[in-house]
């Protein structure tokens, strides 16, 4: 593949994804990823500042997407809506080819202690943008912070279902189904007697 190529981005996460699969994450070295992506080490330090951060580019992405979402539903939603709001925003940006690359990613993060921190990292700052969204939405910090971190166990969890199957349906589906179950749940909890 020559250097010429377009998406550097994606080919060193395809290299860095097949080599961690194949050596493991620590074995593998940021001069072996670049030269799998048919890149330079110079690109992929100027792209990246460490092989963690390859597997988790696209945060951003997803943080302003959960935010655009929510600020971007209709004025009159409740608060769940909101929540679903964010989370189809997000879902969304999820296609196959994220299903099948993140079959993969689950079982090399699985293996690392360096990835699984940088993994709470990533799911702590989907949850913050989450609540800042909804708290500029609502107005209450309290309610904000306990939606978001209903949203985004309602993404994860959704999410995990999503990659254990092979079925047509695409990742909101499974999120905001997550979500519903959420909803009966809190309304189970307090009215029970």
């Amino acid at each position: 593949m020559g250097r010429w190529e377009p998406d550097a981005r994606g080919r060193l996460l395809r290299a860095a994804l097949e080599l961690f699969s194949e050596r493991g994450y620590e074995a593998t070295t940021t001069a072996q990823i670049a030269e799998r992506a048919g890149l330079t080490k110079a690109t992929l330090f100027r792209l990246f500042p460490d092989k963690r951060e390859i597997v988790f580019q696209g945060q951003a992405r997803l943080v302003a997407l959960v935010t655009t979402g929510v600020q971007n539903a209709p004025a009159e939603a409740r608060p769940v809506e909101l929540v679903a709001a964010g989370l189809s925003a997000l879902s969304d940006a999820h296609t196959q080819e994220h299903r099948d690359l993140g079959r993969t990613l689950d079982a090399i993060v699985a293996s690392s202690e360096e990835l699984r921190e940088r993994a709470v990292f990533k799911r702590w700052a989907i949850t913050s943008a989450f609540e800042q969204a909804l708290i500029a939405r609502l107005g209450d910090p309290h309610k904000a912070g306990v939606l978001a971190d209903l949203g985004t166990r309602a993404f994860y969890t959704g999410g995990e279902k999503w990659l254990a199957t092979d079925d047509r349906h695409c990742l909101a589906d499974y999120v905001l189904r997550e979500l519903a179950s959420y909803e009966d749940l809190m309304r189970a909890c307090f009215t029970a007697q």
